[in-house]
């Protein structure tokens, strides 16, 4: 469904009612289309501690035109050209007073940004440092970077991602993804990097002879991830209930894969899966869910039950049961389908808000568990999201939702399974046991 006030509020009259009503100003934004060769179309400035220098090393295969300290051309504000992404590292500040060179690098900047320009600051886990006074100021970079994020106009973005000393080779697909438009729903994040031995051999096709199953794909959210994945080079296998076999035969066929009709609430759903994948997975991707909306008082125990057995009790068997099997191979991923629902809570969800919690609880529980053989589990919580069920919300409430985030808009299908088909890399094993919001930073949950 189309946003009509983006497109008044970025008219020539609407931007200047906008601007002297003082209403939100949405700004259309940049996702990642076919054809582009580098993540980053524009100037990509880089600043701070030791970690830029390593980012400089393989930043021409990030973008055409870099700016930093030497041997990099050096950025002026103001006299420089506008900056489509940034990188600054401040994992070497030791100490709170040393924070001040955040105010110093992102101050004089902050007007040179280009249209959803993408920002990322670097830091060191808190928890994994000796000295109290840099876990101060380490921990400190949260708190700017997520209010930085709700300052940012134009659609840009910012996230902070914590990367373990012996993680820095991971840092390339990390920046391809958030440096670049697959991010533009994405912000006020904050990640763990951790060492990971598994890299992706041609970023064009990153998921290139992987086969992905992916539930509840006939329509929506789950078909944007098959196609995603496809597009990223994966073999994909598509379930649905048999209600969907129409729709998903027929996306089948567009994407070169195939399907498995199957009810995964039901007794055998393990063993029928395990049965028709006898050459094994690489990526799972749990999306299938459900609502059935009652405040508390009303909720009916089918209501309950159904919601809990289709976004819950179902990923966390068919995940154990693929494990167990072998099906799901060494190095696999598994990708939880959350929602910012289940951090922030919401009237009349209580069923539901409670399953997507457990979805986040289930990528921290069984980290560890599939970490035993190189797999890893992450949840994506996205917030509101641009779909059939959106459209049929009453106006207010859809505008509330669409409103209600630092980019000031809903975001897309694309935009979820952006983020699914990077934590689905062979470079993702970096990251595991963590959720990662796709809601344009809602104010909710934040």
């Amino acid at each position: 469904m189309s946003d009509r006030y983006i497109d008044f509020a970025n008219s020539d009259f609407g931007r200047r009612l906008v601007g002297a009503v003082g209403l939100p100003s949405p700004a259309h934004l940049e996702r990642w289309q076919g054809g582009r060769l580098r993540p980053v179309d524009g100037p990509l400035l880089l600043g701070g501690g030791p970690l830029a220098a390593k980012v400089a090393v393989f930043a021409g295969k990030l973008t055409a035109e870099a700016y930093g300290a030497a041997p990099l051309p050096s950025w002026t504000a103001g006299l420089g050209p506008k900056v489509k992404a940034v990188v600054f590292d401040a994992s070497h500040i030791k100490d709170s007073e040393e924070l001040k060179q955040l105010r110093e690098f992102f101050q004089p900047l902050i007007k040179s940004l280009d249209n959803s320009a993408h920002l990322l600051i670097l830091g060191r886990d808190p928890h994994s440092l000796n000295d109290p006074l840099a876990h101060i100021a380490q921990r400190a970079l949260e708190g700017f970077s997520r209010s930085l994020a709700k300052e940012l106009r134009d659609g840009a973005t910012l996230q902070l991602l914590y990367v373990a000393p012996e993680a820095d080779d991971q840092l390339e697909g990390a920046l391809r993804f958030f440096l670049s438009p697959k991010s533009a729903f994405v912000s006020g994040q904050v990640l763990f990097l951790e060492p990971c031995a598994v890299q992706v051999s041609d970023w064009t096709r990153p998921l290139a002879g992987r086969k992905a199953l992916v539930t509840g794909a006939a329509r929506g959210i789950g078909a944007a991830i098959a196609q995603t994945l496809a597009r990223d080079g994966a073999e994909v296998i598509l379930l649905d209930v048999p209600q969907a076999r129409h729709d998903l035969e027929a996306l089948a066929a567009r994407l070169g894969g195939r399907t498995i009709d199957l009810d995964i609430c039901a007794a055998d759903a393990a063993e029928r899966l395990i049965e028709a994948l006898p050459d094994g997975l690489d990526i799972v991707v749990h999306n299938a869910g459900i609502t059935r909306d009652k405040t508390l008082v009303n909720m009916t125990p089918e209501y309950w039950d159904s919601v809990l057995a289709v976004n819950l009790l179902a990923p966390q068997r068919l995940t154990q049961a693929l494990f167990d099997s072998g099906t799901l191979r060494d190095d696999g991923r598994v990708v939880l389908l959350s929602s910012t629902t289940g951090i922030a809570g919401n009237r009349g969800q209580s069923n539901y808000a409670a399953s997507k919690a457990g979805l986040i609880g289930m990528a921290e529980a069984f980290a560890p568990l599939l970490a035993q053989r190189g797999a890893t589990i992450n949840a994506v919580a996205p917030g509101f999201i641009e779909t059939h069920m959106t459209a049929q919300m009453p106006f207010g409430l859809r505008e509330a939702g669409r409103r209600l985030s630092s980019l000031g808009q809903g975001g897309q299908p694309q935009d979820v399974a952006e983020a699914v088909a990077w934590l689905a890399q062979p470079g993702s094993g970096a990251v595991s046991g963590q959720v990662l919001r796709v809601c344009g930073q809602s104010v909710l949950g934040a």
